[in-house]
């Protein structure tokens, strides 16, 4: 009886402390980056936190009909900062590249350099839904650890993020035509579901170019995420693709992360599209690091974030009547 006692009593404290009043919003202990892969996350840095985000990157191109090479090196880089409020970012892309544009139709070969950025955008990302602000007040499982870490069908439901931002082309950029619009609008529907404890999934789709009358490009990103039993470590496979007037292609890419601390990670990752018109082979290098100095954790009430977030009251005041029946009858 004593024993049993006990054991109600340490489930119900236990169960008392996951019942909060409170929870925090979007940041992380550990930095979260866009990196290595092409998508976006649904999720922002948080408010107050500035990271950045940068590599190098390699390619080699051989469109096979028209007997053409290229040869790549670039810089990419991101700024990211939480603005105003958890849920909402601020930023600053872009890749520059250099090249060497090689024409074997003719002979002899014709060949030329170029650089410029291929692309060059500033946005605004808010996170529109969190599924997982919901899931934060239920109750573990205090007898299996399975039934905390398995699968489960409703963590397939996403956060929900909206990127909008504008692309800027400067003048003589060689790899847009001279009718491109020095200014031209992006927006990005972002998801990222979180399951069986160390999988994530994101998914982006995009119209980018939206004004532009060549280079109007449809796309999507499907990203898969998976951290090891050593969480420093995590890999992910890629696939995007691509439609637009001027091109159209399916990229897989494949890669890892691995972080040094807990606001520094490399990457790496290689990829390769299906096509010979051209083909494409590129790979990267890159890392991310954030200065979180200045974040404070944002407190939302439930009742702000749940609906049901007055239930949750009504069960907290029942457990402390549970937890005072048991201090004051003796046993």
């Amino acid at each position: 009886m004593l024993y049993y006692m006990k054991t109600k009593f340490t489930l119900t404290v236990l169960s008392f402390l996951f019942i909060t009043t409170y929870t925090f919003a979007q940041y992380t202990d550990v930095i979260n980056s866009n990196r290595p892969g092409a998508s976006i996350s649904a999720y922002s840095v948080g408010k107050n936190v500035l990271q950045l985000e940068g590599g190098m990157f390699v390619e080699k191109l051989e469109h096979k009909k028209l007997n053409t090479e290229v040869k790549a090196f670039g810089l990419d880089f991101a700024i990211r900062y939480g603005l105003f409020k958890e849920q909402l970012e601020i930023s600053w892309e872009g890749a520059y590249q250099f090249d060497t544009f090689t024409n074997n139709a003719t002979s002899p070969a014709f060949e030329f350099n170029r650089n410029g950025f291929l692309t060059h955008t500033l946005g605004a990302k808010y996170m529109i839904y969190d599924p997982y602000l919901k899931s934060s007040l239920e109750k573990p499982n205090l007898y299996s650890w399975k039934a905390n870490n398995s699968f489960r069908w409703k963590d397939l439901i996403p956060a929900i993020g909206v990127y909008v931002g504008a692309n800027f082309v400067f003048s003589d950029n060689p790899y847009f035509p001279i009718t491109e619009p020095s200014v031209s609008p992006k927006v990005t529907v972002a998801t990222q579901s979180h399951f069986a404890g160390r999988w994530v999934f994101v998914t982006n789709i995009t119209y980018d170019r939206i004004t532009s009358e060549d280079s109007k490009e449809l796309s999507y990103i499907l990203t898969l995420t998976h951290a090891f039993d050593n969480p420093k470590w995590s890999a992910f496979i890629e696939h995007q693709g691509i439609d637009s007037d001027r091109y159209a292609d399916a990229l897989f890419r494949a890669g890892g992360a691995y972080l040094l601390g807990e606001d520094f990670q490399l990457d790496a990752y290689i990829g390769a599209g299906i096509k010979n018109t051209p083909t494409r082979i590129f790979a990267g290098l890159g890392l991310s690091y954030r200065f979180d100095d200045w974040h404070e954790d944002e407190i939302i009430p439930i009742d702000e974030q749940d609906p049901k977030g007055e239930d949750q009251k009504k069960k907290k005041k029942k457990d402390e009547k549970e937890l005072e029946k048991f201090e004051d009858d003796g046993n």
